[in-house]
């Protein structure tokens, strides 16, 4: 048996250490615990823990505070870290990157972050066309707004988000592909559904009665809380509720008046559906990523679908000045028609972002 030459084992044996030390620190630093980042390599703690200890020795600084009661990179660590994402991402995703250089996007994961409100009204269309091309890509649609969608992204746990954001923080990238108009809904027999035909509706006559709204950390509060201040109006909210379908019902109910966007008006609904163009901005919503992050295979080409999907859809017809009444509305365009592409929501509804929802 011929014997192996120490001169080349050494190195080639370092070098797989090295690659196991870097996905090891890469993956605790994702999960933010040693705990959850052993669970994803299917080690143990302390071999984690082991791995890390030995990858400090051999570049010769620290890389965790260890006196921090949470998780927290070192400088050094964190220059590290942007240095190892790439080079990991790049090993463990070889396969997959070298078939969708021959066109062949067939396998692999993709976790898209989205709001209930998103997936039921926005992603549908794109979802199917995405599904139906690449039969064999594992999708994984995470129902997550907020803070929640946010830092499962810069822990690299989804590809992508969407939804609609008013402030960008720095680190992630917002790219609008559509946006939608301003709608109040209302009883049938309610008095704006009544006015509403005779003239146009105000800001005055909302503030009269009680709004059913999202829950005041979502965007749609603080847009309507910003429109009514400008116009030196106060505005009561009677109920609070998650998701434009429970809001629909209870307006349906007469437990009040709401304001949403009309993606979520497909036609059926026993609503009087008043624009408000005059008064609230379009609503954008887009895709959310790392900036400066890789994307892989699966995320670029759902990006190209999605993309694809709201170009290739007709524009709205114009909007109704008067109330739309039950059946009147169901020859408006279904929800996925109703998009349209254009500028994100302007400056004057205070620049920047909220949850990829709402």
């Amino acid at each position: 048996m011929p014997k192996t030459d120490p001169s080349h084992a050494a190195p080639m044996y370092y070098k797989n250490n090295r690659i196991k030390q870097l996905r090891a620190f890469h993956q605790v630093v994702r999960a933010g615990n040693i705990s959850r980042a052993a669970e994803r390599l299917s080690l143990s703690q302390p071999a984690v823990s082991l791995q890390i200890q030995a990858l400090e020795r051999e570049m010769g600084v620290t890389l965790f505070e260890r006196r921090s009661p949470s998780l927290r990179l070192t400088p050094e660590g964190e220059t590290l870290y942007h240095l190892a994402e790439p080079l990991v991402e790049g090993i463990d995703k070889l396969q997959e990157n070298f078939a969708a250089l021959f066109g062949n996007v067939n396998s692999g994961d993709l976790n898209i972050g989205a709001g209930e409100s998103t997936i039921l009204y926005v992603l549908p269309e794109p979802v199917r066309r995405f599904v139906d091309q690449h039969p064999g890509v594992r999708l994984k649609l995470h129902n997550v707004t907020g803070r929640d969608g946010m830092k499962m992204l810069r822990a690299n746990e989804i590809d992508l988000a969407v939804g609609s954001m008013l402030e960008v923080p720095e680190d992630l990238e917002y790219r609008p592909f559509a946006t939608f108009d301003p709608m109040l809904i209302a009883p049938l027999e309610h008095p704006l559904a009544q006015l509403a035909s005779t003239r146009a509706i105000t800001l005055e006559d909302i503030s009269a009665y009680g709004l059913i709204l999202p829950p005041a950390h979502l965007s749609t509060w603080r847009i309507v809380k910003y429109v009514f201040q400008q116009h030196n109006l106060t505005f009561t909210v009677t109920l609070e509720a998650g998701g434009w379908e429970v809001i629909k019902k209870y307006v349906e109910l007469g437990m009040g008046i709401s304001i949403v966007t009309d993606i979520c008006l497909d036609g059926s609904e026993r609503l009087a559906c008043i624009p408000l163009k005059h008064y609230f901005p379009q609503r954008s919503y887009g895709l959310v990523l790392r900036r400066g992050g890789g994307l892989s295979p699966q995320a670029r080409r759902f990006i190209e679908v999605l993309e694809q999907s709201y170009k290739t859809r007709p524009p709205l017809p114009q909007a109704q000045t008067a109330a739309v009444i039950g059946t009147a509305a169901a020859s408006r365009s279904k929800p996925g028609r109703r998009s349209r592409t254009g500028p994100a929501i302007p400056a004057a509804t205070g620049q920047g972002l909220e949850r990829p929802d709402r």
